[in-house]
């Protein structure tokens, strides 16, 4: 059949829209949502709709041709920004790279051998405090080929040990280590970060045995999640990556390597959140960073930095944890868009204990799903030349050198870590995010949002203690998964769980919707909720449901409407039945009897301090 080409005209029928066009129809929109006044200009769309993040970088809510968009070269060449090889993950794929630190070494080899065998490609081993020890690392690595399959240690102080007896096994295996592949893992900043503790040892005279006998594998890892758990934003981990890589190569230069040798002796590891975009930005703009400074350095060919990315441990729950198999996929799935070398999934488990079988699967099967059967990695970044994308690239690479030649102006890594400098910025920028967090602007499906009072959390083997010290080790549930631990134990001491009294005033059109938004809040501190029947609105009546129920704390629901004319009389009626505090669902206002409001945008967190303080919850 053949169509007639006047049919095929479609859009080229229609006048083209203009910039300005958009304008007024957003502003329509906002007018109508009450975000915009009535005389408030077109121009001023922009200014209402965009968004900025934890670095106060503008995102805009359109981009066009005509915004100023940085051209980041071809992938496989200076810059860098769109990867470190021409071919990208095209060909092979990215390293699918799998955490282990179980202490027991059996075990240990049981989970590495499950990986290997069912689509891992590398292993990061911890060792030492917080994982296998050092002399467990021949059985942790029984039957597993080291000229095949990379190993990334991960030792900390430990590496003393633990770097010679990965030598001393390569050789009882008869493996040159010409053959061997990944990582020696020695991160001096990176453990005084975690730890507060100095480390000295000889990692320029492992570089340089790397650099001369072992050409897949590097000394130095620079581990950069350290920031980020410690609340950082994405610059400031970024910065603070830069900061420490310049470190090592003032320290290998210094030792005799030459500068595109020391290039080659590191790997950076960045931490890979649910946040897609700013994730794919992050990695691109750490790879614009570092060719910049092998730039400076006058090795730009040797500019094209190897990074590993680790989905975050700060946004992972322990409630509601089948949750964060949703995290991760978003995060390895931004990883590999972003051009990261190795991936690593964290289980779904990991903040309840060590991860059993399953857990590992899914964090492996999560890889092989986005590279077998979605294809993520057969084309060579492709959010590159994205109008959104590059100039958010361009903004968070500003933002990171600024944050790395504050430091560089401080003495260096070292000095700042010493000063206190990156501890107090970190520390601000969490105080922001703990603000969003309690106020819900940053939600936590599962944890502040939709909680589920009756979930059974799996029973995992506690895992090891992580070495204490040095920079806080945040988590973004912390504060709500803290209230409902209490809740929790209150309930498992009375038999009883902290009930709150929703007096619903009016029919369930009237009220149902506030009644919900209030259960679901006070649900995220543990605390159940119980109503009256249905159409009850006789204070007294209110009053004899309430002291049934045996709660001491009570909220109003219902609509403005009814409020305007129900609230006192029930609040006082409640207050004489022994409520010690009335709150009610709805914008603040000066309401007689009521002692604080819940709506969008409250003070979760304070509200459910206060609500347990008042139930009697330790």
């Amino acid at each position: 059949m053949t169509v007639p080409s006047e049919t095929l005209r479609l859009a080229a029928d229609f006048p083209a829209a203009t910039h300005e066009q958009w304008q007024r129809l957003a502003l329509g929109v906002l007018r109508k949502a009450g975000l915009a006044g009535e005389d408030a200009p077109a121009e001023a769309v922009e200014e209402l709709l965009v968004r900025r993040g934890y670095d106060e970088l503008a995102l805009a809510p359109l981009h066009t041709a005509d915004d100023p968009t940085p051209l980041p070269g071809p992938p496989g060449l200076f810059p860098y920004t769109r990867g470190g090889r021409a071919t990208g993950a095209v060909v092979a794929g990215w390293d699918v790279r799998q955490r282990h630190a179980d202490p027991d070494p059996k075990a240990t080899g049981e989970a590495v051998r499950a990986d290997l065998e069912n689509g891992a490609t590398s292993l990061w081993l911890v060792l030492g405090d917080g994982g296998v020890p050092v002399t467990g690392l021949p059985a942790a690595l029984d039957g597993v080929y080291l000229d095949l399959a990379g190993v990334v240690l991960d030792a900390g102080a430990a590496a003393v040990e633990a770097v010679p007896a990965w030598y001393a096994l390569l050789a009882e295996r008869g493996v040159p280590a010409a053959k061997a592949r990944g990582n020696l893992g020695v991160d001096p900043l990176g453990w005084r970060a975690r730890t507060g503790q100095r480390w000295d040892g000889p990692a320029d005279e492992w570089a340089r045995r790397c650099a001369a006998d072992s050409p897949g594998l590097r000394a130095m890892t620079v581990d950069a999640t350290a920031y980020h758990d410690a609340g950082g934003s994405d610059a400031q981990e970024l910065g603070c990556a830069l900061a420490t890589g310049v470190a090592y190569l003032r320290e290998l230069t210094g030792a005799g390597l030459a500068v595109p040798a020391a290039f080659g002796q590191l790997e950076f590891r960045y931490a890979a959140t649910a946040d897609q975009f700013a994730t794919i930005a992050k990695l691109r703009a750490g790879r614009r960073l570092w060719a910049r400074v092998a730039q400076v350095c006058g090795a730009p060919e040797a500019g094209a930095q190897r990074q590993h990315a680790v989905t975050s441990t700060a946004m992972m729950t322990a409630r509601d944890p089948w949750v964060n198999m949703l995290r991760t996929t978003l995060a390895c799935f931004a990883a590999g868009v972003g051009g990261a070398d190795a991936v690593t999934v964290q289980p779904f488990d990991t903040c309840l204990g060590l991860p059993d079988g399953f857990a590992r699967r899914i964090a492996r099967n999560t890889q092989s799903l986005l590279l077998e059967e979605a294809h993520v990695g057969r084309v060579a970044d492709p959010a590159g030349g994205s109008w959104y994308v590059e100039r958010y690239t361009e903004e968070l690479a500003r933002a990171a050198w600024a944050w790395f030649t504050e430091i560089e102006r401080a003495g260096g890594m070292a000095a700042a870590l010493g000063s206190g400098l990156v501890a107090d910025r970190l520390a601000a920028t969490w105080q922001r995010r703990a603000e969003n967090l309690a106020h819900r602007r940053d939600p936590l499906t599962g944890v502040s949002e939709f909680p589920s009072l009756e979930e059974r959390l799996p029973v995992r083997t506690p895992a090891p203690p992580a070495p204490a010290g040095g920079l806080p080790r945040h988590r973004y549930a912390q504060a709500y998964e803290a209230l409902r631990d209490r809740a929790d134990a209150h309930a498992t001491a009375t038999g009883a769980r902290p009930t709150v009294f929703l007096a619903t005033l009016g029919p369930a059109a009237v009220h149902n919707a506030r009644a919900g938004f209030a259960a679901n809040l006070f649900a995220a501190g543990g605390i159940a909720t119980a109503r009256p029947p249905v159409g009850e609105d006789d204070p007294a009546r209110l009053a004899a449901e309430f002291t049934a129920s045996d709660a001491t704390v009570a909220c109003l629901c219902s609509s403005d409407r009814t409020y305007a004319q129900a609230v006192e009389p029930v609040a006082r009626a409640l207050a004489e039945a022994g409520a010690v505090r009335v709150w009610l669902a709805g914008p603040p206002a000066d309401q007689p009897g009521v002692d604080g409001y819940l709506y969008a945008g409250c003070d979760a967190v304070a509200v459910l301090e206060t609500t347990l303080r008042d139930l009697g919850v330790a």
